[in-house]
């Protein structure tokens, strides 16, 4: 009787210990290969572009303004000089305040760009895990070495890009369409 009391006491322990699931994600191979931080990446660099034209307008502009200045210089009065040169100062400091505010909005723009390309990945890991019973998901990256060591069945980075590159813009996948990876446990 002790025997079976012992045994059914077992039994209860083993099936109360919860087995925890664990995997993790390489976060940088995540944004590389990522759909929506490629297109976001590109979305910036057009931006850039048409900044940089932008600034190089006024720039040339402006050049065009100190030459036709320094061609007129000695047709000028000492009085209609110090206004010019007053002027193109003015001017200059006025191209020089728009490019850092516009490089300002442009770095502020990138900067919520990234954190709602992270904030998606994000959740996205969240929802996988809830439906993949992930008790943990930890993140890596060649800086900050998180997970010093895995066997490649816990890394799920490729299971999570292509189910992220797979989602379409209404972020709606049922669970049948959610991708489980080939772990140990599954084999």
């Amino acid at each position: 009787m002790k025997k079976l009391l012992a045994v059914f006491a077992f039994l209860i322990i083993l099936t109360s210990c919860n087995e925890s699931k664990i995997a993790y994600v390489n976060v940088e191979e995540v944004l590389k290969e990522y759909k929506g931080s490629k297109a976001a990446e590109e979305e910036m660099r057009l931006k850039s572009e048409q900044i940089g034209k932008e600034i190089e307008q006024l720039g040339v502009q402006f050049q065009a303004k100190v030459q036709e200045y320094q061609q007129n210089l000695s047709k000028l009065s000492d009085a209609d000089r110090a206004k010019k040169e007053q002027e193109l100062r003015q001017e200059q400091q006025m191209i020089q305040q728009r490019q850092q505010m516009v490089q300002q909005q442009f770095q502020q723009e990138g900067n919520e760009m990234i954190d709602g390309i992270n904030e998606e990945i994000g959740d996205y890991i969240k929802e996988y895990a809830q439906k993949n019973n992930y008790s943990f998901i930890l993140g890596t990256s060649k800086q900050t070495k998180t997970v010093l060591y895995g066997k490649e069945a816990f890394d799920i980075t490729d299971v999570i890009i292509e189910n992220l590159n797979e989602q379409d813009s209404t972020n709606t996948k049922s669970e049948s369409e959610v991708k489980t990876p080939q772990t140990e446990e599954t084999k």
